[in-house]
């Protein structure tokens, strides 16, 4: 289905949903069903045939037949393989710092009172992680066949930026998703979707030299689209029920607040806050500071930088897109009647309140266990960095006229990995004018940079590199999506990059 028929069965569905919100549950539930059934007829037609198969190699009256049949034989036992093993498809428990109400017992107090006002089923795991989030996940021990295990993962930054209110609000969201009737469905829905997207992938890689594979294929891929339109729009609407229960637990202006912190909080940490630490690469082997014990103090020092006017309206420009269940955050604001809001600065996180002494426990150990992992990076960084500036030091001495394109581009790389932006830019202007071009790597990386720095222009300069050098078509629109897409929205950059591709 092409992108922009898939837009509009999305937009249709939702227009549905949103009509009538127990039809479409149903209308999903019935698609998911029939997909299932149809996915157990084949195993059961491919196990009659291969069976039919099976007697005419053990007849072996006939050699022609025989070699068919063992042939075909052989193309049935790939499929039936492949199709089993995607049903049969575990997926893995949730990685993280498994907590116990012994070491937390404020945070499961608080749990176990959420849980019975919203009527909850019980939590089998609660983990804490390094990410800058909550969520809920529910694995089925026995497949699509159910008996679901509850787990509720906690992001240490994600606590430690939030107040306990807000927290009890994300924790009433997440709890929503499984005391609601949604919860297993949404589950189920997911279970699915990981199946039917893991018998793709083993089917594709075999279409070559299985012709039943290629037929198995074709089905998946026509299926595909509307099966992943209808669950979306079902997910979404998850999403809007879920921020409903977490208003009726706690109120609207506190859930807005809890909003408006963590999208706010979520961009800073994830741009600003490592960015500044790997900042440290360039003239560290090591970090002077880990990064989860810091970030408390980091969190306070940085508040009029996060919690700025001109951020919130960058957060209100984001749009909801068709890759992300979560609506925008203009969206659930409206949704729950309240308007966006700068959060005030908090006096006690929930990390403090909530875990206590275990806070600082848990940022040790994930700052031990993020320093063994991103070891070798940062040493690699390090080096980058001391290369860059050798060969900055070498280069800078001698007029550009006289470098040869490739010390040209090696000099700006040096340059902008230093970010030394400007003289970067000045550098590649240079070599983008000489005669002997075109230089579409040079331009790509001039794009790059103008990007970076929020230049538009930048757009320009990824369309004339694919012009120049189609081969660098994939990377110039990877580059140009991301821009637009953080720069205006999720459409547009689609679009954008469509064009590029001359898929429009």
């Amino acid at each position: 289905m092409e992108d922009k028929s898939y837009v509009y069965l999305v937009r249709r569905l939702e227009l549905d949903a949103e009509e009538n919100p127990g039809a479409f549950r149903k209308k999903v539930m019935l698609l998911g069903g029939s997909a299932c059934a149809v996915l157990v007829l084949v195993l059961v037609l491919l196990t009659v045939f291969g069976g039919i198969a099976l007697s005419f190699v053990l007849d072996g009256d006939n050699l022609v037949a025989t070699l068919f049949a063992g042939l075909f034989l052989l193309g049935i036992a790939s499929l039936l393989f492949t199709v089993l093993r995607a049903f049969l498809l575990r997926l893995p428990e949730p990685e993280g710092i498994e907590i116990t109400p012994a070491q937390a017992p404020r945070l499961f107090k608080l749990l176990e009172r959420i849980r019975v006002k919203l009527n909850g089923p019980p939590l089998t795991r609660v983990v804490i992680d390094g990410s800058f989030n909550s969520a809920i996940a529910q694995i089925p021990r026995f497949g699509l066949f159910g008996h679901y295990r509850n787990h509720l993962i906690l992001g240490l930054p994600f606590l430690c930026a939030m107040s306990t209110r807000e927290m009890t609000a994300t924790l009433a969201h997440e709890y929503g998703h499984l005391a609601s009737a949604h919860g297993k469905l949404s589950a189920w829905v997911y279970r699915q979707r990981v199946t039917f997207s893991a018998l793709m992938d083993k089917v594709a890689d075999t279409t070559g030299n299985n012709p039943l594979n290629r037929l198995l294929f074709a089905a998946l891929a026509r299926f595909a689209p509307y099966f992943n339109a209808y669950t979306f729009v079902l997910s979404r609407q998850d999403e809007y029920q879920a921020d409903a229960d977490a208003t009726r637990l706690v109120g609207a202006s506190a859930n807005a607040r809890s909003l408006c912190r963590g999208e706010l909080l979520g961009h800073w940490f994830n741009e600003s806050f490592w960015r500044s630490l790997y900042d440290q690469t360039s003239d560290h082997p090591q970090p002077t500071f880990m990064p989860y014990s810091s970030l408390p103090t980091a969190l306070t020092a940085t508040y009029h930088d996060w919690a700025a006017p001109r951020q919130l309206k960058k957060a209100q420009r984001r749009r909801s897109g068709l890759h992300d269940t979560h609506p925008c955050l203009r969206d659930r604001l409206q949704a729950i009647g309240e308007k966006a809001c700068l959060p005030p600065p908090i006096k006690l996180s929930a990390a403090e309140d909530l875990l206590g002494p275990l806070a600082h426990a848990l940022a040790k150990k994930l700052d031990t266990e993020w320093w063994r992992d991103e070891l070798p990076n940062w040493q690699a960084q390090h080096r980058q960095h001391t290369e860059n500036r050798a060969m900055i030091a070498k280069l800078s001495p001698r007029s550009p006229d006289t470098l040869a394109p490739p010390e040209l581009l090696e000099f700006a790389h040096a340059l902008a990995g230093e970010r030394q932006t400007k003289e970067a830019c000045a550098i590649l202007e240079h070599l983008l004018a000489r005669e002997g071009g075109p230089f579409p790597r040079a331009r790509l990386l001039y794009g790059k940079i103008l990007l970076e720095t929020g230049d538009d222009a930048g757009l320009y300069q990824l369309q004339r590199t694919a012009s120049e050098d189609w081969g660098l078509a994939h990377e110039c629109a990877e580059c140009g999506y991301e821009f637009l897409c953080a720069k205006q929205d999720e459409e547009t950059a689609q679009s954008w990059a469509d064009k590029l591709a001359g898929r429009d």
